[in-house]
């Protein structure tokens, strides 16, 4: 245990957090909502920052988080723990969609809401180019900071397309597989230490 230690207490890496990086959740965040997660941030500056947990899909449809999206059969996740009757989006229709706000590569957030349905129920926008989530991840002024000071998350790059079309199921082993080094070995660790 003593080693475990050693090796969680090391500083992980000298990214910054900035929108478009990634949070990679450390293997014994015990929060429910966080445990094993990957956090994508939109935004972080002196304010706060706040993100979409983009690995923890639900068996939901669309139309059952909104009846508006009855005719679009995309996927819906839970973003986080603030404000989960909230539904926000990610998607790649980038212009096309007023609004919108450029994350990274293809990836955009947010935009005009009823343009959106407008182009759902015209059949103008696929399953894969829009995710919905409910609720969000939110930091107040500092407190991301102070989470990466005590080593709760590994902040990481990704393309977009990786971020996209990697299992969500898969995404928090796959990403820390391929950051190598000791990140490789915490996909061995048990969820609850006192289990190893």
């Amino acid at each position: 245990m003593k080693d475990l230690n050693k090796i969680l207490q090391i500083r992980y890496n000298n990214v910054k957090p900035a929108s478009g990086r990634l949070l990679v959740a450390e293997p014994f965040l015990g929060d429910p909502f966080f445990s094993r997660s990957v956090v994508l941030l939109i935004e972080h500056n002196e304010e706060g920052s706040f993100g979409l947990i983009m690995n923890k899909e639900i068996p939901v449809k669309p139309a059952e988080a909104a009846p508006a999206l009855a005719r679009f059969d995309g996927k819906v996740f839970i973003g986080g723990p603030v404000q989960p009757q909230s539904i926000f989006y990610l998607h790649t229709l980038g212009p096309r969609l007023n609004g919108s706000h450029h994350i990274m590569g293809q990836l955009y957030w947010g935009g005009d809401a009823m343009q959106l349905n407008e182009m759902i129920n015209r059949g103008e926008v696929k399953p894969h180019e829009v995710r919905f989530y409910l609720g969000y991840s939110g930091w107040s002024s500092g407190q991301l900071n102070d989470e990466l000071k005590r080593n709760s998350w590994v902040v990481t790059t990704v393309s977009d397309d990786v971020l996209l079309n990697t299992s969500p199921r898969h995404m928090w082993k796959f990403l820390l597989q391929k950051m190598g080094g000791k990140y490789a070995y915490w996909v061995n660790f048990p969820s609850d230490p006192l289990l190893n």
